[in-house]
């Protein structure tokens, strides 16, 4: 059985931001898992599909957030088979938050970005443990290395950006965090872009020439 303090040795450090774009999503994250002082994984996915045209950024305890995945993406499949149709955006948050807040007196300790594309164009929420949503206009970002990420994010965004330089900004503000913040980094960074057309995974290289 866990004590309070090894909680406190297995709390988990991460970066992960989500952008908002002219016409797109752009989700980032680092790659490290952290278990303590102990680098437990430095080729995590912190960025998961959860339906065609939605996905999320997960921050927190892994197992929770692994649970929490499977959990809202038999949610959304039911979604689909009851009404006919793909859920929105706002529809998936909001059901996740429902989720969270049924589980608020034993919480997922897991901080979401979601974000996707639906008839309404781009959508992005911020959701915590507690069950609380926030539907962000601009940008959002969590984790530990959020701090560093905030500051490259606050300096350089403006409403409406294209795609290309959304990615820029987001693997910037990445990279800053993984430069001051010891739970962030690992072997790389991913980045997820959601459009009109579906979820699409940039390559290593892609990443790479983004940093230059």
């Amino acid at each position: 059985m866990l004590k309070e303090g090894d909680i406190k040795k297995l709390k988990t450090g991460t970066t992960t931001i989500g952008l908002l774009a002219k016409d797109a999503v752009v989700l980032g994250a680092e790659r490290k898992a952290t278990m303590g002082y102990l680098v437990a994984s430095k080729t995590t996915k912190k960025i998961l599909r959860i339906d065609e045209h939605i996905a999320m950024s997960i921050a927190g305890v892994v197992g929770d957030a692994q649970a929490l995945d499977r959990y809202i993406k038999a949610e959304l499949k039911l979604f689909r088979l009851h009404e006919n149709k793909r859920p929105s955006v706002k529809a998936a948050s909001h059901l996740m938050a429902n989720i969270l807040y049924g589980r608020r007196f034993y919480p997922f300790i897991v901080q979401l970005i979601v974000g996707g594309y639906d008839r309404n164009g781009p959508g992005l929420f911020s959701l915590e443990p507690d069950g609380s949503i926030i539907e962000e206009k601009e940008y959002f970002a969590s984790g530990s290395g959020c701090p560093m990420a905030f500051g490259v994010l606050e300096d350089s965004y403006r409403p409406n950006m294209g795609i290309e330089e959304a990615k820029r900004l987001v693997v910037r503000a990445i990279n800053a965090a993984i430069k001051r913040d010891i739970a962030s980094g690992g072997s790389g960074i991913d980045i997820t872009v959601i459009d009109s057309r579906g979820i699409h995974e940039l390559p290593d290289e892609d990443v790479q020439k983004l940093l230059k």
